[in-house]
């Protein structure tokens, strides 16, 4: 039994999802972690070993929405028989934390790209492909998925200024941990080692071909996963990563590899976006005016700090920007609700 929960402890287990499963040991339930989904069938693993699973027909038919089916980093409650390769999936353990975004498409629909992460490692290559705005939005679903943010410059062998990036991010990011690093040629590596431990879980996320899977083989010590190199006519990688996987480290950790998002909308971000322009909004409540639009007004803050040169004029258009969003979001969901209600 002691071999079993120490398999569990490097999955991520804690005392925190021991003291939620109780409920379920009286079923004869037990244990295990979404490592990969596929076409509604879903990988686990639990300390006896791993298992194709499908999730029960109650369970279907009480789930309203995505967030009430299994994702990738979740722990289920699973019921297998001894010698069976698969499973059924009961119920979904209370999530820790959770990363999502808006599905791709015109429906108001959560897609959780990866939960129950301690850390999320925002990967972007210091090279063409390198985007300020897009990395705003990553910070913000960051921030608000409960797990702690971490800026991953990679191919840095590659930059000859990485200084000047690393001042950009942390431009945008105060107190975000900006790291550059090159997994090929292991530059950097040793400062991850600290979110790494045994039993913690690290979601990587970035867009295509910024190198992701290339730095899970370089902490696994192999290659598990296969890469593409970048196409030299505009310096952009190439997509690699095809689905969601959960990997666990040889020396501990865990990692959830991830594929690159061509598009990121907003989900959910009304704590996100107060921590992520936390710097805009203090100036804000400086101003002179309490409803301030932050054009032309006397003593506006924001304006002032636009004309010192100590905040970027393109910041100020993309906090508005992503605040409309989320209203339009909002409102949406809102409307989506109601006509669930009127349904049932």
């Amino acid at each position: 039994m002691e071999e079993n929960y120490l398999k569990l402890e490097k999955l991520g287990w804690n005392s925190y999802f021991e003291q939620t499963f109780k409920q379920y040991a009286d079923d004869q339930l037990a244990p295990g972690r979404i490592v990969s989904e596929h076409k509604g069938m879903y990988r686990v693993q639990c300390a006896e070993g791993s298992f194709l699973s499908a999730i029960s027909g109650k369970m279907r038919f009480q789930a309203e929405y995505r967030e009430d089916l299994p994702a990738v980093g979740d722990w289920v409650a699973i019921k297998y028989k001894a010698g069976d390769e698969k499973a059924i999936i009961y119920a979904i353990l209370p999530r820790k934390s959770k990363f999502s975004r808006k599905k791709a498409g015109v429906t108001t629909e959560e897609q959780i790209v990866a939960s129950n992460v301690d850390t999320v490692f925002l990967v972007n290559a210091v090279n063409a492909d390198f985007n300020l705005r897009r990395l705003e939005r990553y910070l913000l679903l960051a921030w608000e998925s409960g797990a702690n943010p971490v800026i991953l410059l990679s191919k840095a062998d590659l930059c000859s200024n990485i200084v000047h990036y690393i001042q950009q991010a942390e431009s945008i990011a105060a107190g975000v941990p900006v790291i550059a690093i090159s997994a090929d040629k292991k530059i950097g590596l040793e400062q991850l080692t600290p979110y790494l431990g045994e039993g913690k879980t690290v979601a990587l996320l970035g867009s295509s071909g910024v190198g992701k899977s290339t730095l899970a083989n370089a902490l696994y010590g192999e290659e598990l996963l296969h890469v593409h190199a970048i196409r030299e006519e505009d310096d952009k990688g190439r997509h690699t990563t095809t689905h969601r996987e959960l990997i666990v480290l040889k020396e501990g950790g865990i990692i959830i590899d991830t594929p690159g998002m061509r598009e990121l909308q907003l989900w959910d971000g009304d704590e996100g976006i107060h921590i992520s322009f936390n710097d805009i909004e203090n100036l804000a409540r400086n101003c002179k005016f309490n409803d301030c639009c932050h054009e032309t007004e006397p003593g506006c803050q924001v304006q002032a700090a636009i004309q010192a040169g100590t905040l970027d004029k393109n910041r100020l258009k993309s906090y508005y920007k992503l605040q409309k969003e989320l209203e339009y979001l909002a409102k949406k969901e809102k409307e989506k609700q109601r006509q669930n209600q009127r349904r049932r």
